[in-house]
């Protein structure tokens, strides 16, 4: 269904699909497995999403990148509705999660991800055989 919804049409030829599938497939799994509600579990995706395009399209390094996360994580669990950020409906233990999880699943493998968006690559063909 992710497949389908991200309109993948090589995922199953296509390097970069296919990462980007396993990207979002596990982090839909994993927030589920953390029984996220809908609005937790929206705003972990988009917070993924997030996170790949400012590598992907912003070309942004990884330095900059964390200190993004550390803005969008920034005022959770303060009372003060004016400086909590727009992830306030996570609880203190799960932006500690979420932020461990994004360390194992996105940051530890960040020269990876820059090499799948920014590097030439040959495309090779596939025969129907």
């Amino acid at each position: 269904k992710l497949e389908e919804f991200l309109n993948f049409k090589e995922a199953k030829t296509s390097l970069k699909e296919a990462t980007l599938l396993d990207y979002y497939t596990a982090g839909f799994w994993w927030a589920k497995e953390m029984n996220f509600n809908l609005l937790q579990l929206s705003g972990f995706m988009d917070l993924l999403n997030f996170l790949l395009e400012n590598l992907s399209e912003k070309h942004m390094a990884l330095g900059d990148n964390l200190k993004e996360l550390g803005r969008a994580m920034a005022g959770i669990g303060e009372t003060d509705s004016e400086s909590s950020g727009d992830l306030s409906f996570f609880s203190i233990e799960q932006a500690k999660a979420t932020i461990d999880y994004l360390n194992i699943s996105f940051f530890e493998h960040y020269k990876l991800y820059e090499y799948l968006f920014h590097s030439p690559r040959e495309e090779l063909v596939i025969s129907n055989e």
